[in-house]
């Protein structure tokens, strides 16, 4: 930390607190938030802190983007999806787009004109990305694709979407491209199914996307030439891995200072709630597994932000991180008791979103899978 990144934390703070938490229910009922709070956090400059200036954005590190998301886990919201916007999609295009695609679509994600999002997974292929079966047929100067995809965070909202797409089903893994579409608007091929219902993060736009010979230009492929997507991928993803970590570790430490809280002001058999020894102890475990999940994980941010973080060291943050965030927010909730179980407190909520940690960015099992190849 730095003054600088002190000021980000505190400006933050400020816009969630004051302008999108209060929002937090109508995003719930409707299942998703407002677009307007985009272009806000793009005037504040909240987006893209770690794009260079030349493109619209902050010129900071991806400690900055770590500052934005921590106070969005602090303040509980998961509606918007700045983690995408800012954290995933705007890095495909900086590290592989060309000059001319790079100054065309950055600026738009980092003022909140629009709205960035990516789409990998399919209804037949999760976690495997090689088994997507969208496929992106060259017709001349552009590209027609066809299939679906689902669970794609801000796929309701996007003007802009990375497809992940078959351009040699031959091929396998080396058959995959990344093609940018522009979907602003009605977009000829391309609807947007149902804003899936979910158990948790109900206020994020978690959507079915369908292709239906979408034409994009071949000037929209990511990269050179095709084939590159699966590649580019794997290199991406350590930073998603990350971001799910560095999420993990705040709530975890959220869900302890509310059972701290709690349980030093719940009356039981005539004395504190804190004051029994179970209580005490489960604090005290809990309070431990977060202080190093915290060192863990700011060690990882440090590596990353140095362009040191490996594949591996990324996917042990996110499986164990997100792993203890799922066990101690499931032990805090026991403490409330039967307050625990309705929504008159916040633990119950953070229990429901904190499942889905373990399933996306590589569902957990899978983390264990690539750290093992390791071995």
């Amino acid at each position: 930390m730095n003054e600088e990144l002190a000021a980000v934390r505190d400006l933050a703070r400020k816009f969630f607190e004051r302008e999108v938490s209060p929002h937090e229910e109508r995003f719930a009922r409707q299942g998703y938030p407002d677009r307007d709070l985009y272009r806000r956090a793009g005037d504040l400059g909240l987006l893209c802190m770690s794009i260079p200036k030349e493109y619209g954005g902050g010129g900071g590190t991806f400690a900055h983007e770590v500052v934005l998301l921590e106070e969005q886990a602090r303040v509980g919201n998961s509606a918007l999806q700045f983690s995408v916007h800012s954290g995933i999609v705007p890095h495909y295009l900086l590290a592989y787009g060309s000059a001319e695609q790079k100054a065309r679509w950055l600026p738009k994600l980092a003022s909140g004109e629009w709205v960035g999002a990516i789409a990998m997974t399919e209804p037949g292929a999760g976690s495997d990305l090689q088994a997507i079966s969208a496929r992106a047929v060259r017709d001349g100067d552009e590209y027609v694709i066809n299939g679906a995809k689902t669970f794609i965070s801000s796929g309701r909202t996007c003007d802009l979407l990375i497809i992940a797409a078959k351009t040699d089903r031959e091929l396998g893994a080396k058959g995959i491209s990344l093609i940018v579409a522009e979907v602003s608007g009605e977009v000829p091929g391309f609807r947007r199914g149902r804003v899936l219902r979910k158990i948790g993060q109900q206020g994020q736009d978690t959507t079915e996307l369908f292709f239906d010979d979408l034409r994009v230009p071949v000037a929209n492929l990511l990269g050179p030439v095709e084939g590159k997507g699966f590649a580019q991928l794997m290199r991406q993803l350590p930073q998603e891995r990350l971001i799910c970590a560095v999420n993990g570790v705040v709530v975890t430490e959220r869900a302890v200072d509310l059972a701290l809280t709690y349980a030093k002001q719940r009356e039981m058999f005539g004395q504190r709630l804190f004051d029994l020894q179970n209580t005490k102890f489960e604090l005290a475990e809990c309070a431990t597994i977060a202080r190093v999940a915290r060192t863990f994980v700011d060690e990882c941010v440090e590596r990353h932000v140095r362009g040191e973080l490996d594949s591996t060291t990324a996917a042990m943050a996110k499986y164990w991180v997100t792993d203890q965030q799922c066990a101690v927010v499931d032990r805090c909730l026991q403490l409330f008791g039967g307050y625990g179980y309705t929504t008159e407190f916040p633990i119950s909520q953070i229990f429901l979103d904190s499942r889905v940690q373990r399933i996306y960015a590589g569902a957990n099992e899978v983390m264990k899978e690539l750290i093992a190849r390791s071995l």
